[in-house]
């Protein structure tokens, strides 16, 4: 796939330079534009992967310009190439949506590794977006939030299975989202016309987990005084959801065995068959495989629930997913409680995305909601998070720190030293290393460019 640049300098003499650069880089195309007016249509018009731009535009402020075209099109990397070398310009670049801020005259390599990650980035932002407009075209499984690579995953495998009528084992920790995966298979199934039931098979007795399941006749045991039908022929026609099939004893397996082979049963006290026209979707957040091999699980009947398994990954293996969740949680309880559309602070956004969530989507939802409810203004802070959640992400930033230290091994000496001069011995031996290369030096200290720029202009002063 060929890669479209847009440029845009007041310097010919720049351009030139950025095209002899893309000359060496295989499959993209450099397109020029001079004006505002031209930018614009090309943005709106045109498929773009990357503007390269020194934002000086006539009849428009350079940040304004930025804003504009991030309106446009929010993905769109903009890399900004400019001769202003002060901080304050390349800070407010990167608040505006650049994506990196670049000093003329260029270092070696530096223009050229700035594209390739944009490019590189763009090219998945916009595989997702494609590949997410087709499912929610084809399968409608828009309230499944999120655009990692693992959660799409689970949306193609769902959107495969709904339109057949094989037998679906939806597997992931509690709090993953099974139930809504299980609801979207069936809404987009042949059977959407038909009856959903669901039954939690840990939240009923076992006597009465059998019951509810299968029916009972007039009789059956004591209270029972007239007959009624179990969730298999509720759902007759649909399609039934077992939640939490672990939990199911062994006597009731080997009566849903008999069910999803035979496709019929017998209520409880009753002698005739009833048969039944059901698809079954199962769950469960422990390992059925290794209940199996304990005994804990009939084994005939884990292979005839396991012919599509679908895994869920817990949240904190996705933490891209994190923040858009985040936004629509936010969303929906601000509508829901009448508040104007209410805001994140940056820290609590970086506490959310380093948080492990052991109860996934359901406890941040939870926690979402309380920070809703607690707060008075429009932006969320700390305050309104969990005390013990605030806590446990300074507990591990303090970690993270104490371990980068013990990598260096640094011994502080006995006559104790000066942070200035540590600092500036730092500074310039990554620069030493790199061979004068910024971004490089910045990367071995584990700072942005700018950040090692101001840094670098420090010590010199």
């Amino acid at each position: 796939m060929v890669s479209r640049v847009l440029v845009t300098d007041d310097e010919e003499r720049i351009i030139r330079n950025i095209r002899i650069i893309f000359d060496e880089m295989e499959n993209i195309e450099v397109v020029k534009a001079q004006d505002v007016t031209s930018i614009v249509d090309f943005v709106e018009h045109e498929r773009l992967h990357l503007i390269i731009t020194d934002l000086r535009v006539p009849r428009i402020g350079r940040l304004e310009f930025l804003k504009q075209i991030k309106s446009m099109d929010p993905d769109l990397p903009v890399i900004v190439v400019t001769g202003d070398d002060s901080i304050e310009t390349a800070v407010e670049s990167m608040k505006e949506g650049a994506f990196d801020y670049i000093t003329k005259p260029f270092e070696d390599g530096t223009l050229s590794v700035a594209v390739g990650k944009a490019l590189k980035m763009r090219s998945l932002t916009m595989e997702n977006r494609y590949l997410r407009k087709e499912l929610e075209s084809h399968y409608n499984f828009g309230n499944i939030i999120g655009n990692s690579p693992k959660i799409l995953e689970v949306l193609l495998l769902a959107g495969d299975v709904s339109r057949t009528d094989s037998t679906v084992f939806v597997y992931g920790e509690s709090g993953t989202g099974k139930e809504l995966v299980a609801r979207a298979i069936h809404f987009n199934s042949l059977r959407k016309s038909g009856p959903l039931i669901t039954i939690n098979c840990a939240a009923l007795p076992e006597n009465l987990l059998e019951s509810e399941l299968f029916g009972y006749e007039k009789g059956a045991f004591t209270g029972a005084e007239k007959c009624k039908k179990g969730r298999f022929e509720l759902a007759n026609g649909g399609t039934l959801f077992l939640d939490e099939i672990s939990e199911m004893n062994p006597s009731v397996q080997a009566k849903v065995l008999r069910v999803v082979e035979e496709r019929e049963l017998e209520r409880l006290g009753g002698a005739e068959s009833v048969k039944v026209d059901v698809r079954i979707i199962c769950a469960s957040n422990k390992n059925l495989e290794e209940y199996v091999k304990k005994g804990q699980f009939r084994e005939d009947l884990y292979y005839r629930i396991n012919v599509f398994p679908i895994n869920i990954p817990p949240l904190r293996s996705r933490q891209e997913d994190i923040l858009p969740l985040t936004r629509d949680f936010v969303g929906q309880f601000s509508a829901k409680m009448g508040k104007f559309p209410l805001k994140l602070s940056k820290n609590v956004e970086k506490i959310l995305v380093s948080s492990k969530w052991e109860g996934n989507v359901r406890e941040l939802k939870n926690c979402l909601e309380r920070a809703v409810i607690l707060c008075k203004g429009d932006l969320i802070t700390e305050e309104h998070l969990p005390v013990a959640l605030v806590k446990d992400s300074m507990s591990g930033s303090e970690n993270g720190k104490g371990n980068m230290l013990k990598m260096v091994d640094f011994n502080l000496p006995p006559e104790g030293i000066s942070i200035d001069e540590l600092e500036k011995h730092l500074v310039l031996q990554a620069l030493k290393k790199s061979k004068n290369n910024k971004t490089k030096a910045a990367k071995l200290l584990g700072l942005s460019r700018g950040t090692f720029r101001y840094r670098l202009e420090k010590i010199r002063q």
